[in-house]
């Protein structure tokens, strides 16, 4: 009787275990239902943005990437982010993708402006700036066009 007691303790404990471990997953990545508002913005390259990417203000967390897709008439990406209740954006604020670090990921880095008016849940960012990728921009520099003419 004692055993059984004992194995259903640990079952219990196991349980309780992978429920923490799911609970924390989800609030890890970034999918909670929390309140918020949604803007979009179109970007000409989101390379290293999907789903659940931060997006932030002065590096503070102020929101999440919540989906993206391509925009059959400008072919450029429509990103979606939900932006936390109580930060509100002027209608002449920016957006651009940034890389956390050299081996890091991107965010969206957002820059308020100045205006009086406010983008309203569901408006969107005019102003945008793709994500740059350092490689491309490593073999300009280091394969620029003087290089090329032969002259020291």
């Amino acid at each position: 009787m004692r055993r059984n007691v004992i194995e259903t303790v640990m079952g219990a404990v196991v349980v309780l275990v992978a429920i923490s471990f799911v609970a924390f997953a989800f609030k890890s990545s970034g999918l909670s239902t929390g309140s918020g508002y949604e803007v979009s913005a179109e970007f000409n390259n989101v390379t290293g943005i999907a789903r659940g990417t931060d997006v932030r203000i002065s590096g503070v967390k102020v929101g999440t990437v919540i989906g993206q897709e391509l925009d059959s008439t400008t072919y450029q990406a429509l990103v979606k982010l939900s932006i936390n209740d109580g930060v509100e954006l002027p209608t002449d604020s920016s957006a651009r993708i940034v890389p956390e670090g050299l081996l890091g990921g991107n965010y969206v880095a957002l820059e308020p402006g100045a205006e009086d008016d406010l983008i309203k849940p569901g408006g969107r960012i005019q102003y945008t700036q793709g994500s740059v990728n350092l490689l491309d921009l490593a073999l300009k520099f280091f394969v620029s066009p003087s290089s090329e003419s032969g002259s020291p």
